[in-house]
This record gives structure tokens, C-alpha cells and sequence, in this order.
């Protein structure tokens, strides 16, 4: 009976030791993905890579079948020994840096002289100096013996735990809040889990598991036990730093990245195990039930996991939140993008020509200010080529007003209005081809003001949808700079908030000003991204407000146009190739032609005008940056603050 019990507990502990090396390796791919820009997640990483050798070594040494192959996966296990000590020194260091206690160049040498101590021992780790050969039928365990050197390392190890575990008090003494508290008490009791459970103990104790093998090996169970789950609990505190997310996602995202890591690949490992051994067991030496099992498992696992996702997010992380962050998932559910709204609109233009037996229709959207923003189009559209629709149509929508259905050539027209308020904006127009309908009997009248009601109610439901983005794109920068603070000032007690943040990659910055000048040419005669641009926040707009009566959308109005003559070329204007940027923004933004009309105009493809657009919009940028440069007198970088702008 004891013989089988110590069995299970020797076949266990090899799970839970390959457990222990999936985990690792998982939440060390974990950091390297979402926050390798901190310092203390890339000192963890070390830690974690230092684990995952370790117990890589220990799961795969406790089935070698050759002497050799014992030897080569026991010396692997000590390269990931020899450097937890210079890796943990490291993390304590950026744990204390980052509570507000940086080096003054005495913890950065200590940890500079661990990495060459550990690399020192390294060198020597092929020799037989820091371990000896392998010692043998202690209880079904293996080690190498130890020697003086041994003695040495270990009293370097201790000493190096030492000082870990003094900076990381430290550090909890100087947390003040009751939740960076929490999490940093977190932290010092899960960085016991490699510190405590790496070290080969079996070095010291091998008379102790010759005479107790139970006691050992339920002791070897329970230690690899209390380290899978500490390591997580460390992994957990770790993840809040350096990161600025809202704590939900945090913890959404570590617990399904476990899940779908180590939970299922750790599950899948025993159970094709024991899958095998019970095949040996019977006596085939191979079973095709191998990876059939392997394979479905992990399929039911991810069916599993996928499942049950909303279940717990909902319960565990949304909390108190849950409301806003359903209505939030629901719109995302629920959002009819362009292309949704493209689909249905040739639905309802297709059941028009049906209805009707016409041979085309169209629909056209218009802007606030009767510019033609959109075509969709069924049937012969050969019939729409041979008008200028766009000047002609807003003419006529001009001349007859809001009327619901008037002719207009070989077309009747349906005007496009909000349907959920009264108001007098025109949406757009339906358009159907009639040249064998003269006079629209009442059926067919009714039948068409039904569908372009229909056609209306989509169009409504897009254009509060892109309010409700642009108020997304004016709340963005601020709150993305709220949670900066809030996360930095985590395990800072407060006093990041009162300093500056680091500044942002440039590219990122000139990327954010060419958006913030697209958006103002876009609305140059008038809108909410011109009137609530962040560019009024610059100084060479706040200077133009001067000439401008104080009217901040006229200094910034002027600030462009200037911008854009910095664009053109010398001499008289043409249409030739060097002065293809300044016509792409005179003709798009300055004449508010459409995109048709201009790739027309200038002989060339819409996607090839896309791509000069952008071009032509980052040549404004640099015109922007010069002006600026030149008023503050100093290299500019439009920051996040200048974004709180959109929230005035």
C-alpha cells in the first residue's frame, strides 16, 4: 500500500513539476507580449525563464532513460538555478524603483555583480567543481552531489534571497493604498514560489528521503503544489505594473491567457499520460488513443473555455461596472458599420427595382452642407455616367426643398429625412430610373415611401452612430492619459501624479497630429472637428487669434490655408505631377469635391489618390510643426495634454 502510494505521489509530482514549466514558460511569454516595456516585467521575465528551465529540467530529467541523458537534464536544471538569484536581485530593484526609491548606484552594482557571479559559476557548471556525479537510489530521486563549491553557491544564494526579501519589504512599507498594499503583499508571498521551490534540496537532505521516502516525496508533492499556485498569485501582481489598463482588463486577460496556456496544456499533458501508461499497462506499446485524446481535449477544453468566458468576466471582473460595460458590449453587437450599411442599403434598392421593374436605382447621402458624401447603386448604372449627378442632384433637392417624391429627369426621387425627430437635415436621396413610368400610381408610391422610410431609419441610426464615435475620438486622449497616471501611480504613492509623464514615441505623436489635421480639413467650412480640434491648442493658432477677433476657428482656419500654401509649388498653378499634393488638397478640402470628382480631375485611381492624400496631409503636418517651432521657439511635440481640447 505505502509502495503505490509513493508511486502516485512520485507520478504526480512529475505533473505538477511539468505544470510548474508550462506555467512558467507561459506567463513568461505573457510579459514578453503586453508589457516588456517595464522593468519590472522584463526582471520577471528573467525570473520566469529561469523557472521554466528549471522545472523543464526536473519534468524531463525524472524520465530520462539513459545515465547520460539524467546528467545532461539535471546540469540544464542548474543553469536555471545559477541565475534566479542575479534575476531576483533584479526584480526586487525595479519592484523598489518603482514605489518611488530608484538606485543611487549601489543596488544597480549589487545586481550587476549577482549577473557576473551567476555567469562565473556558469562557466565552470561543465566541470565536476560546483557539482559532483550523480548520486543514486535516493528514493526514486536523482541529484548530483554536492561540493565545496556547492557550499559556496548556496551561501551566496541565501545571501542574495536575503537582500531580495529586504528591498521587497521595503517596497510594501511604501505603498499607501489599500489595493497597491494588497497587491504588493501579493507579490511578497508569491515570490517565494521560485525562490523556495527552485533550489535542489535534495543536495542536503538525501539521508532523509532513504529513510522516509513517503514523508519525502509527499513533502516534493506538496512543495511543487504551493509553487504552481504562488507562482500565479506572483504573475497576478506583476501584471498591474507598467501597463494602463482599467484593473478588469488586467484580470481578464491573465486569467483567460491562463486558461487557454498552462490550464489546457497542462491538462491535456496528464491526460495523454496516464492515456499511455495505461496503454503500457495492457500491453501496447503504442495507442492510436494517444492523439485522439490529445486532439479532443483540447478542442472541448477551448469549447469549454469559450463558453464559459461571459460567465465569469461577468461575475469576477465587471463588478459594480457591469451595466455600463454591458451597454458598451451591446453596441459593439449591435454597431452597423459602413459596409453593414452599404449591404442593406442594395437590399432596399434591389427590392425597389423589384417592386417597381425598374432596371436601376441609386442612393445618395449628403453631408450637413448638401456635399455628396456616398453612391450605392444597383441595376444599369451606365444611365447614371451621362449626368453630372452631383452638381445637378443638389440643385434640385435645393429647388424643390423637403417635398417626399418629385421627378427629376428620367428619375424619381424620394428625399431622405430623420424619422425618429422632426428636423429639417436632409439625409440623402432615393433615386429610381423611370422611363416607362410616367405618372407613379398609389401602390407604387406607397411601396416606395415605405422603403426609403426603411432606407432613412439606417441612415439615422449611422449618422448617430458616428456621433457617438466622435464622442469616443474626443474622450480617447484624455482618458487614455488618466489611466497612465492611474497606473503609474499604483505603487508610487501619489507622487508620479504631480510629474510629468515620459514622453510618447514621436511617430505616434506625428501620427496623432496628422489625424487631428485631417479631421480639421476635413470640417474646414465648418464642424465639430474643426470647431473642437486639439490644434487650437497650439500657439501659433492662439497667437492668429489676434487677427482674428478672438474667433478660434478662424485663427485655425487661417493657420491651415497657410500651412497648405507652404504645400504648393512656385509659379502658376498646374495640373501636373509636381504640384499633385497642393490640387489633392484644394480640390478635397479647399472645393470640397468628392473623391469621384478629384481622382477624376487629376487622372488617377481613388486608391492612389487615398495614398497622395496621406501624403499630402503630412506634408501640412511638417508646414504645421515649422510654424509651431518658429512661435514657441523650441522643438514642438504635440502631446496629450493638448487632446484635453476636445473635452472643453
Amino acid at each position: 500500500m505505502i509502495k503505490v502510494l509513493i508511486s502516485a505521489l512520485q507520478t504526480l509530482s512529475q505533473f505538477l513539476a511539468a505544470g510548474i514549466a508550462i506555467t512558467a514558460f507561459s506567463l513568461l511569454l505573457y510579459a514578453l507580449t503586453f508589457n516588456l516595456r517595464d522593468r519590472v516585467a522584463r526582471s520577471f521575465a528573467l525570473i520566469m525563464a529561469c523557472v521554466t528551465v528549471v522545472f523543464v529540467g526536473d519534468a524531463i530529467g525524472s524520465t530520462a532513460a539513459s545515465l547520460s541523458a539524467l546528467i545532461f537534464w539535471l546540469k540544464l536544471e542548474w543553469v536555471g538555478i545559477l541565475f534566479i538569484p542575479a534575476a531576483f536581485l533584479h526584480f526586487s530593484d525595479a519592484i523598489l524603483a518603482t514605489t518611488g526609491r530608484p538606485s543611487r548606484g549601489r543596488r544597480s552594482l549589487v545586481v550587476r555583480l549577482a549577473y557576473l557571479v551567476s555567469f562565473g559559476f556558469l562557466l565552470i557548471l561543465p566541470t565536476s567543481w560546483l557539482v559532483g556525479p550523480l548520486m543514486q537510489d535516493v528514493a526514486s530521486a536523482f541529484s548530483l552531489q554536492r561540493t565545496w563549491l556547492t557550499m559556496v553557491f548556496t551561501l551566496y544564494y541565501l545571501f542574495a534571497m536575503g537582500l531580495v526579501g529586504y528591498n521587497l519589504v521595503r517596497a510594501y512599507r511604501r505603498t499607501v493604498s489599500r489595493v497597491s498594499r494588497r497587491r504588493m503583499g501579493y507579490l511578497l508571498v508569491g515570490a517565494l514560489a521560485p525562490a523556495l521551490g527552485s533550489y535542489p534540496y535534495l543536495l542536503f537532505g538525501s539521508s532523509f528521503a532513504v529513510q522516509h521516502p513517503l514523508l519525502f516525496w509527499m513533502a516534493v508533492f506538496l512543495s511543487n503544489l504551493v509553487v504552481s499556485v504562488l507562482l500565479v498569485v506572483m504573475a497576478y501582481a506583476v501584471a498591474f505594473f507598467g501597463v494602463p489598463w482599467a484593473d478588469r482588463v488586467i484580470k481578464r486577460r491573465l486569467f483567460k491567457w491562463l486558461m487557454r496556456g498552462p490550464v489546457t496544456a497542462s491538462i491535456v499533458l496528464m491526460v495523454t499520460t496516464l492515456t499511455r501508461r495505461a496503454g503500457e499497462y495492457y500491453g501496447f506499446a503504442y495507442t492510436a488513443a494517444v492523439p485522439v485524446v490529445m486532439a479532443g481535449l483540447i478542442l472541448v477544453l477551448q469549447y469549454m473555455i469559450t463558453l464559459a468566458a461571459p460567465f465569469w468576466e461577468r461575475w469576477l471582473f465587471l463588478g459594480s461596472d457591469r451595466k455600463d460595460l454591458e451597454l458598451v458590449q451591446k453596441l459593439e453587437e449591435r454597431l452597423l458599420t459602413a459596409g453593414d450599411l452599404r449591404q442593406f442599403l442594395e437590399s432596399i434598392l434591389a427590392a425597389v427595382c423589384d417592386r417597381l421593374q425598374a432596371s436601376s436605382a441609386f442612393i445618395t447621402t449628403f453631408s450637413p452642407f448638401l456635399e455628396i458624401e456616398m453612391w450605392v447603386t444597383v441595376g444599369d448604372t451606365r444611365v447614371l455616367e451621362k449626368e453630372d449627378l452631383s452638381s445637378k442632384l443638389v440643385e434640385q433637392v435645393t429647388h424643390n426643398g423637403n417635398r417626399s417624391i418629385f421627378s427629376w429627369g428620367d428619375f424619381w426621387l424620394v428625399t431622405l429625412s430623420p424619422q425618429r425627430e422632426s428636423s429639417d437635415l436632409l439625409l440623402g436621396l432615393l433615386g429610381v430610373y423611370k422611363p416607362d413610368y410616367p405618372e407613379m400610381d398609389e401602390e407604387h408610391r406607397e411601396a416606395l415611401i415605405t422603403l426609403a422610410e426603411r432606407s432613412a431609419m439606417a441612415l439615422e441610426d449611422r449618422l448617430m452612430q458616428r456621433q457617438i464615435f466622435d464622442s469616443l475620438e474626443t474622450l480617447t486622449p484624455a482618458v487614455e492619459m488618466i489611466q497612465r497616471l492611474r497606473a503609474a501611480a499604483r505603487y508610487n504613492s501619489g507622487v508620479s501624479l504631480v510629474q510629468a509623464l515620459p514622453a510618447s514615441n514621436l511617430s505616434e505623436d506625428q501620427n496623432r497630429l496628422a489625424r487631428w489635421v485631417k479631421d480639421a480639413l476635413t470640417h474646414y467650412w465648418g464642424g465639430p472637428k474643426l470647431t473642437r480640434n486639439p490644434l487650437m491648442g497650439l500657439r501659433v493658432v492662439q497667437e492668429a487669434l489676434k487677427e482674428y477677433e478672438g474667433n478660434p476657428t478662424n485663427a485655425l482656419r487661417s493657420i491651415l490655408r497657410q500651412a497648405i500654401e507652404q504645400v504648393r509649388p512656385e509659379g502658376e498653378r498646374r495640373f501636373t505631377g509636381e504640384w499633385i499634393l497642393y490640387n489633392i488638397l484644394e480640390l478635397k478640402f479647399m472645393e470640397g469635391k468628392s473623391v469621384r470628382e478629384v481622382a477624376l480631375r487629376l487622372a488617377m485611381s481613388e486608391a492612389d489618390l487615398y495614398r497622395k492624400q496621406r501624403i499630402a496631409i503630412d506634408a501640412v503636418v511638417g508646414a504645421i510643426l515649422d510654424m509651431e517651432k518658429s512661435a514657441a521657439g523650441e522643438d514642438f511635440v504635440p502631446s496629450r495634454e493638448n487632446s484635453t481640447m476636445y473635452s472643453a
